[in-house]
């Protein structure tokens, strides 16, 4: 297809999705894909911050999903539509409009159905690793996580661990951990997978994808207890991680952490049954809430870990020399400020260079945390997830100089017991509380850099 023809379809996709046109950025990324330019090259050619070009190509990767019945992405877009043709759009753009219907009280019941549908007998385990990453962004750095890494990769290849829970708060690398342990580890699987839960689909949505990627050749079962009994017939077959980031989105805002949305149950029932079943393949869930079951289901021998990602710590260092930033006798003050969180110390950088010359140690003397826009943009939608109580929780914390002991917090804080447990509970599951131990005594204490955005959050 020409660009012209593929501007042609995006525009009626959008359109169909949306009620509104095709505008500049969309443009921009759909010209720049077909002309095989990165998301950073088309940002900076638009004037956008890369990370909003990312989103706005993430979203129209999934409009072109829907509409045309592909999994398409920025890798395999143009291949897609170079080989495909649309002589009618129609039948296309009226698939995006197509309401999804959630399966509510599904039984994942262990026992197979009578007749399942199962892998065609013609499908032989591949001959070659089969890579499928879909969106996943593309990585230019990777900072030192040996120990982090050794600790995945035993769980994954010598300890046959089914379910993996890849936590932390947002921004502290779990995305690029996870994609740079692949090349660590590819040769144990004939399939990795990596797809993003970030625009919320259902559990039937998100199978069928998985499926096609097994089988391009076979019929989709539109039953979803064949498809779940299909994929666990592949997970067996085949040795397969299977990556699935941003499970946070699969949960509700306002309320307390890890708690599905409405029509999403059937996630928690699914994962379940991933770590019950016997099989060959291992699920590497990524999230910056722990979902519940983690907790409930995680024992010293059962089939399933998770490993929370805290401060990058002295590594960090090497974005800071990126940024070329003077006063190298400073950084690790700028490192333990902002809780070696890769994300808010690239931002932090950038500002420095920015408006400081790089010299960090004039950006030390303001009243630190200093936040700047894009940071405090981060963490409102953090705290846009809160519970009324998660609020009256951190806002009490962030007055606090050094850690809490729980019956300070109780004293100090007019909600009942259960609901202030529930809301400190829920904090920690966010990873927006920090739990101390000191001669075996616990206190409680927000993170340094929400507490400071609460704090200017307060004022305004």
């Amino acid at each position: 297809m020409e660009i012209a023809e593929v501007l042609k379809l995006a525009d009626e996709l959008i359109f169909a999705k949306t009620g509104e046109h095709i505008d500049y950025l969309q443009k921009a990324i759909l010209e720049g894909t077909f002309q095989g330019r990165t998301y950073p090259e088309i940002a900076e050619a638009t004037h956008s911050s890369e990370g909003h070009t990312r989103d706005i190509g993430s979203q129209l990767w999934q409009i072109f999903s829907e509409g045309l019945g592909e999994d398409i992405t920025k890798r395999n877009f143009r291949a897609i539509l170079e080989k495909a043709k649309f002589d009618n759009f129609s039948s296309a753009i009226g698939r995006v409009g197509r309401d999804y219907v959630a399966i509510k009280n599904l039984n994942i019941c262990q026992e197979r159905a009578r007749n399942p549908t199962k892998p065609q007998n013609s499908e032989q385990t591949p001959k070659q690793l089969h890579i499928d990453l879909g969106d996943a962004p593309e990585i230019f750095s990777f900072y030192d996580r040996t120990p982090q890494l050794s600790t995945l990769e035993n769980w994954i290849t010598k300890d046959r661990t089914r379910l993996i829970a890849l936590l932390g708060i947002s921004g502290i690398g779990k995305t690029t951990l996870a994609l740079h342990l692949i090349d660590q580890i590819k040769t144990q699987f004939d399939y990795i997978i990596y797809r993003s839960l970030r625009f919320s689909p259902t559990l039937e949505q998100y199978l069928s994808k998985i499926l096609k990627i097994f089988s391009e050749s076979s019929e989709i079962p539109q039953n979803i207890e064949t498809k779940i009994s299909q994929t666990l017939d592949y997970l067996r077959k085949y040795r397969c991680l299977i990556i699935l980031d941003d499970v946070q989105a699969l949960f509700s805002s306002g309320q307390l952490a890890g708690q599905y949305k409405s029509g999403y149950e059937d996630y928690q029932l699914f994962f379940k049954q991933i770590t019950e079943v016997n099989h060959n393949s291992c699920f590497l869930l990524i999230s910056s809430e722990k979902p519940r079951e983690i907790a409930e289901l995680e024992k010293s021998n059962s089939p399933i870990h998770s490993l929370v990602l805290g401060s990058l710590g002295l590594g960090a260092k090497e974005i800071l020399s990126s940024y070329q930033l003077l006063e190298a006798e400073t950084w690790e003050t700028l490192i333990n400020i902002y809780q070696g969180n890769p994300l808010w110390l690239n931002i932090t950088a950038a500002l420095i260079r920015e408006l400081f010359s790089s010299k960090v140690a004039d950006f030390l003397e303001y009243d630190m945390p200093l936040l700047d826009e894009s940071l405090q943009s981060r963490l409102e939608q953090l705290l846009g997830r809160l519970t009324e109580e998660e609020v009256t929780v951190i806002t009490q914390l962030a007055e606090e100089t050094e850690g809490v002991l729980l019956s300070d917090i109780l004293n100090k804080i007019k909600l009942s017991n259960s609901d202030l447990i529930n809301a400190i509970k829920s904090l920690c599951m966010r990873f927006l509380l920090e739990i101390q131990d000191r001669e075996k005594i616990t206190f409680f204490s927000l993170n340094p850099v929400v507490a400071q955005y609460v704090k200017t959050r307060q004022k305004h």
